[in-house]
């Protein structure tokens, strides 16, 4: 299965992300976790240190590994490279593991620095498309709220796109954005989980904006979770009413 996650910052996108794959790994299953979010911190809500994050250095980061695949030449005068390097390689080599699942940490390109079309978003596109299309393994995608890592063939062969949200109305209209662009690339089926949800007003206002179709589940507002972010531990092990909760929409997926 193949699941991109995204959502406004702050919601709680990176959050589901985590315990959704760490329920997978739990039945045995071989995940991988892309962190394409520019707030890279799905390590540490999968269960990694601090100490051990910082020894990641992301792949849009990797200028040597980038110019070789792309064929820069970083003393050339050209600014010709391939549009469609080998990536097949990459995530084995630079994905890290803990607690059951493989984590690869994408980074972001500068695009005021680099421009759209530049050999780092090249590389990113291009592993994103071989975790979609080329892997056996499940693959969560944390993503942030823009699309711009997907293209029309990649998005297409996403199994759900699913858009965390608050109950609050600029969630929602970011959700309603989401699922316009999703569907312009080709992505059949757009969902939204709704978090942070505190009362039945907060549960009645998200029935209201978004269909029963659409809407995959609710989670709960939840102190453990907040506590497990304290202190830089998965919420997996502190927050259990959470995980079940996420349990419940996994077997929904």
């Amino acid at each position: 299965m193949k699941i991109a996650v995204t959502g406004k910052g702050g919601v709680g996108k990176t959050t589901f992300s985590a315990v959704l794959a760490r329920l997978f790994a739990e039945e045995g299953h071989c995940v991988l976790c892309a962190d394409v979010d520019p707030d890279a911190n799905l390590g540490l809500a999968l269960g990694f240190t601090e100490e051990e994050l910082a020894e990641i250095v992301p792949i849009a980061k990797m200028k040597g590994l980038i110019n070789e695949r792309t064929g820069i030449d970083p003393d050339g005068i050209g600014k010709f490279f391939k549009i469609n390097p080998t990536v097949d390689d990459i995530p084995d080599r630079f994905a890290r593991t803990k607690n059951g699942v493989k984590l690869l940490v994408l980074g972001t390109v500068d695009v005021a620095g680099a421009g759209c079309v530049c050999p780092e978003n090249v590389i990113l596109k291009q592993i994103i498309s071989h975790l979609v299309i080329g892997r056996d393994d499940v693959v969560i995608l944390d993503m942030e709220a823009g699309l711009e890592h997907l293209g029309r063939g990649t998005a297409s062969m996403v199994d759900c796109f699913i858009a965390v949200v608050e109950p609050g109305a600029r969630s929602i209209q970011t959700f309603h954005n989401v699922r316009r662009l999703a569907h312009d690339l080709g992505v059949k089926r757009v969902m939204a989980v709704a978090n942070k949800v505190r009362s039945q007003s907060d549960e009645d206002f998200i029935r209201e904006k978004i269909s029963e179709d659409e809407l995959l589940g609710i989670i709960h507002y939840s102190d453990s979770v907040a506590d497990a972010d304290r202190e830089g531990i998965s919420p997996f092990d502190l927050a259990a009413e959470t995980v079940e909760e996420i349990r419940h929409i996994k077997e929904k997926l």
